[in-house]
């Protein structure tokens, strides 16, 4: 995809998350998601990419709401909704590469105004390191469906600090685009090793299985 549907835009939340069920339909089985985020964490600086490992669903409007859809259960577990071992995966290739990567636990807000000072405090009270206006609603729909899921944040400002910092559109736009290259080279190196280790598996059910095939 190039971009994504937002809630704050005036979209439904079923049509912020149906390139999700379309992905679904497709039969893809990981999804990567990244996103622009306001850092609420003291220990990190502006250009800082953050693995998820959780979130905060700040949204007015539950994206599994109404009927269920039979891609997964009436109430999903979300204990692990940020997959584990591509956590595991990127951290390996991020030291590899000598990229420095934070991690930390994102709330999803509706927007489109950027946090008050005070909002910044209390995110970061209850649990959150960034915060931003998009990606819960696609990873929700995305765990329902049995997709696996990795995210990461640019830190592209930062908020909740004693000393106020203004923030414009066009400064998150440039942080966001001096990170992006190592963003993008720990996703493309993630591809293609899951990319190996699901023809290894192959080759090993194959063999191991002859008269089955692969499913």
């Amino acid at each position: 995809m190039q971009g994504r549907f937002h809630f704050y835009e005036g979209y439904s939340m079923k049509e912020v998350t149906f390139p999700v069920r379309v992905m679904y339909e497709l039969g893809i089985k990981t999804l990567f998601v990244s996103n622009a985020a306001g850092g609420m964490n003291p220990a990190f600086s502006i250009g800082d990419l953050m693995i998820i490992t959780d979130h905060i669903n700040f949204f007015p409007e539950h994206p599994l709401r109404g009927k269920n859809f039979p891609t997964g259960p009436r109430f999903p577990d979300m204990h692990e909704t940020y997959d584990l071992n591509l956590v595991a995966l990127a951290d390996q290739i991020a030291e590899e590469k000598g990229i420095k990567v934070q991690h930390g636990v994102y709330v999803g807000v509706q927007g489109p105004t950027f946090e008050t000072p005070a909002e910044y405090k209390m995110y970061r009270l209850l649990g959150g390191d960034a915060v931003g206006m998009s990606t819960v609603p696609e990873v929700i729909v995305a765990h329902h469906c049995g997709i696996r899921t990795f995210g990461v944040s640019v830190i592209t400002d930062l908020g909740g600090f004693d000393v106020p910092v203004e923030v414009s559109h066009e400064e998150v736009q440039g942080a966001a685009n001096k990170a992006q290259p190592f963003m993008t080279e720990i996703m493309r190196e993630m591809i293609v090793r899951s990319e190996q280790v699901e023809s290894n598996a192959k080759e090993k059910f194959n063999t191991d299985h002859p008269t089955e095939g692969w499913k």
